[in-house]
């Protein structure tokens, strides 16, 4: 299973150039949605194919109307991989990386070189957005194109921006080519298998953009837009939740939100980690900053 995807055929992509008269391009990548008993996800199966595309319509628009969006189909690492060590579960994040590297470098060779781009994922997305980055936009020429990246749902650790020095985290919201990321949980939460106790990430707070520990009140939040796990629009909340940086892990905490009210999905992880909500919470003001 270590061929790589066709992306000359358009039955792998989800969106290939949809939204023609923007000004930028949107390369988006999923997040995990095979939930199935195996390594990595066939980009021919049907019914996975369908969650891929659900899980992209949420995310969708926050971005289309940034720029045209181009959003592949990959052999995305499964839900039972992440159960692996992480050593183990690297043969199959590699699987995954080979075909969002593929259709990443289809979509350069057939992009005018000036294009602006922006980058944007969620959870493994995110993960394969830090490893585009890294294996690609040490290139000044592509540095020069980046309007940014959101990376939503994975860490970005200091080590990580250590070793690729051109990842730059943004610090304040009219950055240009820098990474805007964070992970949401409650206030009580210590830790977790995305955010263990003990470790930091960077996060940029989406309600005041910035990226100290000040509390940003729920009269920022626009609204939340929650969405069930079939992509629905469930319910929009006016001022639903406030968040703040937590000094000591990086975190973005969320505050007005009791965790015993919101869904977990996400085999493994507590209530208290919001992970699911992540774009859901702050959904108008990634729409308005994106």
């Amino acid at each position: 299973m270590t061929d790589v995807t066709d992306y000359s055929d358009p039955r792998n992509w989800v969106y290939y150039g949809y939204g023609e008269d923007r000004r930028a391009d949107v390369f988006l990548i999923a997040p995990t949605v095979d939930f199935a008993d195996e390594f990595n996800m066939p980009v021919d199966d049907r019914e996975q194919r369908n969650f891929f595309r659900i899980s992209l319509e949420m995310e969708k628009g926050i971005y289309e109307d940034a720029g045209s969006l181009y959003a592949p189909y990959y052999r995305q690492c499964s839900m039972k991989a992440y159960s692996l060590d992480p050593a183990e579960r690297e043969r199959y994040l590699q699987i995954a990386h080979l075909d969002v590297r593929s259709a990443f470098e289809y979509y350069l060779d057939r992009a005018p070189s000036d294009r602006p781009l922006i980058l944007a994922g969620f959870s493994q997305g995110s993960d394969m957005c830090y490893r585009l980055l890294r294996d690609y936009f040490r290139d000044p020429s592509l540095r020069e194109r980046l309007i940014s990246v959101y990376a939503i749902g994975w860490q970005l650790t200091r080590e990580f921006v250590s070793e690729n020095p051109w990842i730059v985290p943004a610090e304040a919201e009219d950055d240009i080519g820098t990474v805007i990321t964070f992970d949401c949980e409650s206030a009580g939460l210590k830790g977790s298998f995305l955010n263990p106790e003990g470790t930091w990430s960077y996060s940029i707070n989406p309600l005041n953009w910035r990226t100290d520990s000040s509390i940003a009140d729920s009269s920022l939040n626009i609204s939340s837009r929650v969405y069930d796990m079939f992509g629905g629009l469930s319910a929009e909340i006016p001022n639903h939740c406030g968040c703040y940086i937590d000094p000591e892990r990086g975190v973005l905490k969320v505050t007005d939100v009791d965790p015993a009210d919101v869904e977990q999905w996400v085999p493994g992880l507590p209530r208290e980690a919001f992970y699911v909500q992540d774009y859901q919470f702050f959904y108008p003001e990634f729409d308005t900053h994106a």
